[in-house]
């Protein structure tokens, strides 16, 4: 299960042979995300478990699973723009279900990302959870 977001990035990353220019293209959704505003970036919610500092504020509305995101590291912020549109817009109950580190194979970041980043991207998706859980 997946978002048509999450389904244009595997295309793009599909069509791109060379990891650089996967990377390239990592930042640029990154950057492509909206900015979250600095009064947002508190402790409670920044995610732990990850070497850059990275925040994810979740909101549901009409039953539906969002977050605003943001990290101080470009490639992160790309990995965070990749995370919603894994579960962006998804019911708040079907986030659960989403085999997110399947989905996240097909992009084979696991074979080019260092270990923290592999931990912290985990660490998102666990806060992502964990919110969309509460909420149902």
């Amino acid at each position: 299960m997946s978002t048509d977001a999450f389904e244009d990035i595997v295309e793009t990353f599909e069509f791109l042979d060379d990891w650089e220019d996967r990377y390239r293209h990592l930042i640029e959704i990154g950057k492509a995300m909206p900015a979250m505003d600095s009064a947002l970036q508190t402790p409670a919610s920044k995610v732990e478990g990850c070497a850059s500092q990275v925040w994810i504020v979740p909101r549901i509305e009409d039953g539906r699973f969002d977050f605003i995101g943001d990290s101080d590291a470009l490639i992160v912020r790309g990995l965070v723009a990749v995370v919603h549109a894994l579960f962006a817009g998804l019911p708040a109950a079907e986030v659960g279900k989403v085999d997110a580190a399947a989905e996240l194979r097909r992009l084979g970041l696991e074979d080019h990302l260092s270990a923290q980043r592999s931990n912290g991207l985990r660490a998102m998706v666990a806060r992502i959870r964990d919110h969309a859980a509460a909420a149902t």
